[in-house]
């Protein structure tokens, strides 16, 4: 430590600071220079892969900005052709693409070392005329043909891992063309936007507090027919004013000679924004942020199609997190309420739903972080397949590392045991969910959107459109706050060209100041009590926001007046039934009722295993490892494949659930008259279920009773 009476130490401390001061400058100059240079390209992305392009959606019928393109996998990466492919789709909320694929621990990295073939979706930053939300789902629909048709040889179908806004666009795709579809993977997507808990979740007040969408219509008519991504981002980067105004230009210029290269390879993503069509924005606003439509069935395609989740076929896989403001865990989970009364409808309609909760990442760190990418994300590309055989239900998934008290650890890929454990709706609810009154007062923010959004049309528009221009529009985008704080810093500023030569100077002769310099811990508290302030300024903000939106959308008489008066709002928003899809259950039901004495020594050996485990309610990938361990071992014109089995894990599972005790007595008269070969289907039995360890109770009775229904004695077992 530096004597009392020596001022060294201050001297230091402020050559230091003003180095970092140049040294920050210098890295703003080189951002804004990167902002201007992808401003000029055609394509600007941040994809650290190389790639090819497959398919323009340009040249579609109906075309849009979106394209193909296929990752070539690094030199050393070993891809299994028999391994879906995974198709990584980047939001369009504002940014640019290639997120999932910015560095190599991303989605696109851990997807291509667990062997599977990588393609990504991506955007122009500028849509085609007329493009509708329709357009772009019919091109990713059309995306995901060409991919199944490359790759002829895959097990399965393709696996779309979305991000953010593209969960939702391809949910609607999935509801549209199911056949297509292989699991997909919704992290941090937003698909019911009503819901939250009070005091967390200020976002989606925020259609209320504006007046619903009137604001984005004037804001597309002032970009004459484009709405400005910037504007998204704005909003994004309000929830967190100590980040935006603080923190993140604070952890640049206090950590300068070790930041500089991420902060700038993330702000080259966050720093562009894309356009929207003004249609297209006016789209989400009114069906998606406010309206909430996408649950409620209330949406339809321009042939009269009902846009109805319950039609994915596919496993959905839901990654969230309780950091996450932007897209909390009820937002990501509560259409699953929005959809079901209880989970055996679930099981009925045939959908396979899986999430898992993380405890702290933010919003972009689910997509963008490599521990999340190497955890999570590698975990779900790794154990996808098993996740696609799993039956019907809801499940949460455990990941969990592996400790030396693991059994069966050679059964284990990587350091993370993953397992999916039965939920039910109960468990969704308990994470939070709106009351009746809260849905009322969105209800009503609704339908006064749809005044509000009436009398603007009709009484401001006109004026507005004819006041517009071509040249008006790219000088308001020009000099937006989000795009002008970037080009500012940058060489066009001719008071930043000195910058360049200083900060060279500067690193030549740096000099970092000690790390017990007194002077870091002013500077630290300095900043902790600026941080603060901002927190607290977010905290009264949005506990006032709540307070106006509660006590204005909750006021009986502005309800009564837009057509709500008492009836509720959660019974009017529930998804209207199917005939249809209920006179398809009915008849499965009865084809279903059919089968329990029906197959074979196969049948016989999967439908032992799930009676066996069925109590514990929880599978993991051990036990998968060994069954497709086995799978291998048969001759290949006798082995079956991914499709069969997973169509066969489907129907022994929903035998098992229909009438447990009628499908256990059933098991004796698929077996074979061969003893040999009931002792070596006993062998599989056995195999499996001991892949996870030893058997609770129930499990070890429920054995014992299989072993005299496959005709296998004691001393046989011991032979």
């Amino acid at each position: 430590m530096p004597q009392t009476n020596d001022l060294n130490f201050v001297t230091e401390y402020w050559v230091d600071a003003w180095q970092r001061w140049i040294l920050s400058l210098d890295v703003l100059r080189q951002r804004g220079n990167s902002y201007l240079e992808d401003c000029e390209k055609n394509a600007p992305h941040v994809l650290s892969f190389k790639f090819e392009p497959v398919l323009d959606g340009r040249t579609l019928a109906r075309p849009v900005n979106y394209v193909l393109v296929r990752i070539i996998p690094p030199d050393g990466t070993a891809i299994d052709p028999a391994k879906p492919p995974f198709v990584v789709v980047d939001p369009r909320a504002g940014h640019g693409p290639g997120i999932g694929g910015m560095k190599q621990d991303s989605e696109i990295g851990v997807a291509m070392a667990a062997g599977h073939p990588c393609y990504f979706i991506g955007f122009f930053p500028t849509p085609e005329p007329g493009q509708t939300i329709e357009d772009v789902c019919v091109a990713e629909a059309k995306f995901l043909e060409e991919v199944a048709r490359r790759h002829p040889e895959a097990e399965s179908k393709p696996v779309v891992v979305a991000n953010c806004q593209a969960g939702w666009q391809i949910m609607m795709a999935a509801a549209i063309r199911p056949e297509l579809f292989g699991p997909i993977l919704l992290a941090g997507s937003p698909l019911s936007y009503w819901a939250g808990v009070r005091g967390r979740n200020p976002m989606r007040y925020l259609g209320g507090m504006l007046g619903g969408t009137w604001l984005t219509a004037l804001a597309g008519d002032l970009g004459h027919g484009i709405f400005d991504g910037a504007n998204l981002v704005a909003n994004f980067e309000s929830l967190n004013p100590a980040n935006t105004y603080w923190e993140k230009p604070y952890n640049l210029y206090a950590n300068i000679d070790t930041e500089a290269k991420r902060f700038l390879d993330f702000e080259t993503w966050w720093g562009n924004p894309v356009l929207l069509n003004a249609t297209e924005m006016q789209w989400i606003a009114d069906n998606l942020f406010v309206g909430n439509k996408l649950t409620a069935g209330e949406i339809q395609t321009s042939t009269g199609v009902r846009v109805d989740l319950r039609n994915v076929r596919s496993p959905i896989i839901v990654l969230c997190s309780w950091g996450d403001n932007i897209t909390p865990p009820q937002q990501a989970l509560g259409w699953i309420t929005d959809l079901y009364a209880h989970e055996d409808e679930i099981v009925a309609n045939g959908q396979t739903i899986v999430y898992t909760l993380h405890q702290t990442i933010g919003h972009l760190g689910i997509f963008v972080s490599g521990k999340v990418a190497t955890k999570e994300h590698a975990e779900f590309a790794s154990c996808m397949e098993m996740i696609d055989l799993m039956p019907p239900g809801l499940y949460e998934a455990v990941i969990a590392e592996v400790d030396e008290g693991t059994v069966n650890p050679e059964l284990i890929h990587g350091k993370y045991l993953f397992s999916l454990q039965a939920r039910t709706l109960d468990d969704i609810r308990a994470l939070g969910c709106n009351g009746e009154e809260d849905d009322r007062r969105f209800a009503t923010v609704a339908r006064i959107s749809e005044v509000n959004h009436g009398l603007y049309c009709t009484l401001a528009r006109p004026m507005v459109q004819a006041l517009t221009s071509l040249q008006s529009a790219q000088a308001m985008r020009d000099l937006h706050p989000n795009r002008l704080r970037f080009a500012m810093f940058s060489d066009r500023n001719p008071a930043m060209r000195p910058v360049k030569d200083l900060a060279e100077q500067v690193r030549a002769a740096r000099k970092p100041v000690a790390a017990d310099n007194p002077m870091n811990s002013v500077e630290g508290v300095a900043s902790a009590w600026i941080t603060a302030w901002w927190e607290n300024y977010r905290l009264m903000r949005d506990a006032a926001t709540e307070a106006a939106f509660l006590g204005t959308y909750g006021s009986p008489i502005l309800q009564a007046l837009v057509g709500l008066g008492t009836s509720t709002a959660r019974t009017e928003r529930r998804v209207r039934r199917d005939l249809a899809r209920e006179a398809i259950q009915a008849r499965q039901q009865t084809e279903l009722e059919r089968h329990f004495e029906v197959g074979g020594l196969t049948e016989a050996i999967v439908r032992a295993v799930i009676h066996v485990r069925l109590p514990e309610g929880r599978v993991d990938e051990r036990g998968f490892s060994a069954l497709q361990a086995l799978r291998r071992a048969q001759p290949a014109n006798r082995r079956l494949t991914f499709g069969e089995i997973k169509a066969l894990f489907r129907q022994q599972y929903l035998l098992v659930r229909l009438d447990e005790e009628r499908a256990v007595r059933a098991i004796p008269r698929l077996l074979p008259d061969s003893e040999q070969q009931r002792r070596r289907a006993w062998a599989a039995v056995c195999e499996v279920i001991a892949a996870r360890g030893e058997l609770p109770d129930e499990g070890r009775q429920r054995l014992d009773r299989l072993q005299a229904l496959f005709g296998i004695t004691k001393q046989q077992v011991a032979e």
